[in-house]
């Protein structure tokens, strides 16, 4: 590893040369890496449920505890808005039978809580997935939003990747980076194969921090995660990998300790491949599960929400072992 430039590159030089899937899947695609998954992969997964263990992702919106959120974006805010005290006024609304019911609405940003990212989340250069034009995110995302995503579903085979575990640590380090050779070594340790259009889940238990420091965790923010290399992506490419989940707030270390750029991966696996990204996934009860009966590949679901020209939108991601 090398010090940062006091510099850093713009994003259209640092990846000048990196690899793209634009035009693969045709001109008006919006679900990228996506496309890998088919009936094929969908049945293989299928066959990996041996108990019928079931492991919801999804992080409590309203978590008493705080939500942990990216720096800038405030948590998701419930508002009761019925409750039996409504009845106790006068005027309270009257129906056929004596009934009464609770209501209640959410205030928060659709990447506030575990959820996934539609392709066109990120761009350089004026161009989003695909070629679009970035001027196409004005006033909503035209192009590659989260709706097609949550108009397809995501269906396929994943393996955990518990590197937290792999590196004997209760949680990774501030900025602590690894690379897809660090992924092949602990999926070794695990006894588990990535195989090609593997759905990778990612486990740092980072997130942890947020609950013991509260406020301090944002000091200095730089989350652990994958480094970014030309060698890194290339593997990515040539895996095949349709989607890449964390439980972490951004799918990568924040600032890369090599170029001093922000969110490179973003960049080089999203924008360009087309790889889907999803964040802020509670992986404690799947990991544990996982070190106990050595099962690291299972059948995973997920379906966001069908938010229209939504740049991402909350998901609760189910695991059937």
């Amino acid at each position: 590893m090398t010090d940062a430039p006091a510099t850093a590159p713009a994003l259209d030089d640092l990846l000048a040369d990196a690899p793209t899937n634009w035009g693969k899947w045709g001109p008006d695609d919006e679900i990228g890496c996506l496309n890998y998954l088919g009936p094929e992969q969908v049945l293989a997964a299928v066959r990996l449920v041996r108990s019928g263990k079931v492991f919801t992702l999804q992080r409590l919106i309203g978590d008493p505890k705080g939500d942990p959120v990216w720096p800038g974006r405030s948590p998701a805010e419930r508002t009761q808005i019925l409750d039996e005290s409504t009845w106790d006024s006068p005027d309270a609304p009257q129906y056929p039978g004596g009934l009464h019911y609770a209501d209640d609405k959410i205030n928060a940003f659709l990447q506030g809580s575990t959820q996934y990212d539609g392709l066109g989340h990120v761009w350089y250069g004026g161009k989003i997935w695909n070629g679009y034009d970035a001027r196409t995110t004005i006033g909503g995302l035209d192009k590659a939003s989260v709706e097609p995503i949550a108009q397809r579903g995501v269906v396929g085979r994943a393996v955990l990747l518990d590197m937290a575990r792999f590196r004997g640590k209760e949680t990774l380090d501030k900025g602590e980076t690894f690379s897809h050779e660090d992924l092949l070594e602990c999926a070794k340790a695990q006894g588990v194969e990535i195989q090609k259009r593997d759905i990778l889940i990612l486990r740092t238990n980072f997130l942890s921090l947020f609950h013991q420091q509260g406020e301090a965790f944002y000091e200095g923010f730089n989350e652990p995660g994958l480094v970014y290399s030309p060698e890194l992506v290339q593997w990515f490419q040539d895996m095949e990998i349709p989607n890449l989940v964390t439980d972490t707030i951004a799918n990568e270390v924040t600032t890369d300790p090599n170029t001093g750029v922000a969110l490179v991966l973003h960049n080089a696996l999203m924008r360009n491949l087309g790889v889907t990204l999803t964040e802020i996934a509670d992986l404690e009860q799947l990991a544990a599960d996982c070190a106990e009966d050595g099962q690291y590949a299972f059948l995973y679901v997920a379906a966001p929400l069908k938010v229209a020209k939504g740049s991402g939108s909350p998901v609760n991601p189910v695991v059937i072992k």
